[in-house]
């Protein structure tokens, strides 16, 4: 079932593989609140439909997603009705529903795929890094050019700097320069950067592997992930620890060892 009428048009296909599509073309796939709020919601139905097993985030359009609506933004500022605060409530209102977005993605209980075709810059760039998995087309580019109109991206720097190394974030947040798809993969940004006509396939083929995991094993292992790397390593390993032994006791891991012991192959459950 899709519906290309609504900002993020949704379609999901037998195997359990969501596309979530950025529909805004004629604004770049700006990040407005109306836009942002779509993709929220569309991520929050797919928590709760057992039938959804990954997800695909793409995008129509020249350009995959431009970052913040800033027309929306200025506007927002030039309104009378923000005129006592030069529009600080606003601008708190809407990096907050930006970063509770963000951050909804690694703590979603489904891998989450971002299928980059074209730019990606500022929070479009920070949409990308929080994504699980990202793939591009050699010909698209990522930029946190906020630093070029007076306006740093921190917001985009926490996602950035939990993918690549320090130096590297730094390097495209101080200079606000683009870099290409081919150095996005070097520097672990993306997974892999590919001809543009060999995209789909490749999210796809990623997309259909994981899915034909338990989803129950997948969600206890992608929180984990997260969770782990924000303690010292006695805490991450006393977590993980906690972590394998409720999932030892999972119906799919009983299922799934039952099955490698007997050389067969598992019936997953989902439980």
């Amino acid at each position: 079932m899709t519906d290309d009428t609504r900002l993020v048009a949704a379609s999901c296909d037998a195997d359990g593989i969501l596309r979530l599509t950025l529909n805004a073309p004629k604004s770049r796939n700006a990040l407005s609140e109306a836009m942002m709020s779509a993709l929220a919601a569309a991520l929050d139905d797919a928590a709760r439909d057992a039938a959804v097993r990954v997800i695909v985030i793409a995008a129509n359009g020249p350009v995959f997603c431009a970052g913040h609506n800033l027309k929306e933004m200025t506007a927002a500022r030039q309104d009378p009705a923000n005129a006592g605060d030069r529009g600080r409530a606003y601008f708190t209102r809407v990096m907050t529903q930006c970063s509770a977005l963000m951050a909804s993605i690694p703590a979603h209980p489904r891998p989450v795929i971002a299928e980059v075709a074209a730019t990606a810059t500022a929070a479009g760039c920070q949409l990308v890094a929080s994504c699980d998995l990202a793939f591009a087309a050699e010909t698209a580019h990522f930029a946190t050019p906020g630093v070029n109109i007076g306006l740093f991206c921190s917001t985009p720097m926490v996602a950035l700097s939990r993918k690549v190394a320090p130096k590297h974030a730094m390097e495209m947040l101080l200079t606000g320069e683009p870099c290409s798809a081919p150095r996005a993969a070097e520097i672990g940004l993306i997974n892999r950067a590919v001809p543009a006509g060999e995209l789909t396939e490749t999210v796809m083929d990623t997309a259909r592997r994981i899915a034909s995991k338990s989803t129950a094993t997948v969600a206890f292992g992608k929180p984990t992930f997260y969770q782990q790397a924000e303690r010292t390593l006695s805490e991450a390993y006393d977590h993980a620890a906690a972590v394998m032994v409720e999932n030892m006791l999972a119906n799919d891991a009983e299922e799934g060892i039952a099955a490698f012991i007997e050389k067969r192959a598992p019936s997953w459950s989902d439980s």
